[in-house]
């Protein structure tokens, strides 16, 4: 069984933020301190590094699912929590990074090439981070922001300068063999090379890696034969060498024909027809192949190919092959633009930027979106009216109501925000009215009280009561035929 593996798919899942936590300071003879409750800390990340030590996508193919580390909470005490450890994901130099639904995301290549995948949430601050000059003592702490949760598909695309590409047992892990120190597995039948093989050649003072592509049969592009798994590591190539057997046994082949079989199957893969070619006539040590290759070098040549006679047994032309091949890499390099350094690039807000937008969906519900507002919802204990409040009063300021009442919004419609969805009730929440009470409560948000207090029944019993004075004035009122209230 192989343990190369050039595509997987990852799960993968950011730390989730600790929570900030309500305390009040106590100690002897101060019975009430102030807030001291620490931060959260924040959750780790996970990262994608290109490591030159790792070479397949194996370690994701057993372990799909990844998960950095959670933040801590807070403590009392002032004592914030520790940040969650971030995951770094080593993957091959050549790794490309895709959506699920295809989207490029990322293309990592170089070593030390680093991509956030998924970020983690921020810790939700604690009561003593919110104490202010209305809320000296904050009855609540936000929670900590769930980190970030992606899917995506990693494809190793092998970082090589020259492809190899020919039928089967045409002699490309031989040759790789025979010019550099790589061993890959050869045998006599057809699909023995069931990975690209890379090999590191040196020619003079050049040093290029050369790879080949494993059995392209006709209809390779098409997703026959191993083809079409393999076709995505010669798409870097720089120059690619059509490696020839020339003592075939089957009768039905011919090398131009071979050529011509792989080269339609170059082009309905795409991207490949500004790749300089070579033609290497392998297997010429056998006096049959030295025959044929005789007969078709002409052709060949006639069609704009440089041909070589190589034999990956005897080392026979070689060295003229790798000498070749040097130099088109080099030409191919020289004609490269300039690899140019990481720009920054800062976009400010914009002055008419409010930061969120409101739109209507078709079942009528307002929805709000921006990165303030759903971040405030989901760092909210909607348990705590205390902390409702406050977020009322932070999406007033940013000019939330103001703008669901331009936009149509009237008492009892739906509003969304995040994943949390609540009728609209205009109020006027403003940080300077608001007048604390009790921790954890929020006057504003308290529903009214249909029940009569007791002061104010006594008031409606003794206006509902005639004095007796008045009673003795009556005629028709007996001597000791009280009224009850129910006569009144």
């Amino acid at each position: 069984m192989t343990t190369f593996v050039d595509r997987a798919v990852l799960h993968v899942k950011a730390g989730d933020g600790g929570h900030g936590c309500v305390s009040i300071h106590r100690e002897k003879f101060k019975p009430f301190g102030g807030p001291d409750g620490g931060d959260g800390g924040h959750g780790g990340s996970v990262k994608l590094i290109v490591d030159p030590g790792v070479h397949t996508l194996l370690d994701f193919h057993f372990h799909p699912h990844q998960k950095a580390r959670n933040g801590h909470g807070g403590a009392g005490n002032d004592r914030d929590g520790a940040n969650g450890e971030s995951l770094e994901l080593r993957v091959p130099d050549g790794t490309v990074v895709h959506s699920l639904d295809g989207e490029v995301i990322a293309d990592l290549v170089g070593v030390g090439t680093e991509l956030e995948l998924a970020r983690g949430g921020r810790g939700g601050r604690g009561n003593a981070s919110l104490a202010s000059t209305r809320r000296k003592a904050p009855g609540f702490a936000e929670l900590g922001e769930p980190g970030e949760q992606i899917d995506v598909v990693l494809e190793l695309k092998s970082v090589a300068d020259v492809g190899l590409v020919g039928f089967p047992s045409a002699g490309k892990s031989s040759l790789i063999a025979a010019v550099s120190a790589a061993r890959p597995k050869i045998a006599d039948y057809p699909f023995t090379t069931l990975v690209p093989n890379l090999g590191v050649v040196q020619a003079g003072d050049n040093t290029y890696t050369v790879a080949d592509v494993p059995g392209l049969i006709p209809g390779a592009a098409t997703g026959k034969g191993l083809g079409l798994e393999f076709l995505r590591h010669i798409e870097r190539t720089a120059v690619l060498v059509h490696v020839v057997d020339t003592a075939a046994l089957e009768t039905d082949r011919d090398p131009v024909s071979d050529i011509e079989a792989i080269e339609a199957e170059l082009a309905a893969y795409g991207g490949l027809e500004d790749r300089p070619r070579i033609v290497a006539l392998n297997k010429v040590d056998v006096p049959d192949g030295r025959d044929l290759a005789d007969i078709i070098k002409p052709e060949l040549e006639a069609k704009g190919y440089p041909v070589y006679y190589v034999s990956a047994v005897t080392h026979e032309g070689l060295r003229e092959l790798t000498f070749a091949m040097s130099e088109l890499v080099e030409q191919q390099r020289k004609a490269a633009p300039p690899p140019e350094r990481t720009r920054i690039v800062i976009r400010p807000v914009a002055v008419d930027d409010s930061g969120f937008t409101i739109s209507r969906d078709g079942e009528g519900v307002f929805v709000v979106r921006g990165g303030a507002p759903e971040r405030w919802v989901r760092q909210t204990n909607f348990d705590n009216d205390e902390a409702v409040g406050y977020l009322a009063d932070r999406l007033a300021r940013l000019g939330v109501e103001d703008a669901l009442k331009k936009a149509g919004a009237t008492p009892g419609d739906p509003v969304r925000i995040g994943a949390r969805e609540f009728d609209w009730q205009p109020e006027h929440f403003a940080e300077a009215e608001f007048v604390p009470g009790n921790r954890g409560t929020d006057y504003r948000l308290e529903e009214p009280s249909k029940r009569v207090g007791a002061a104010e029944r006594k008031a409606m019993r003794k206006a509902r009561r005639v004095p007796y004075e008045q009673l003795a004035e009556r005629p028709e009122v007996s001597p000791g035929d009280e009224p009850d209230d129910d006569d009144f």
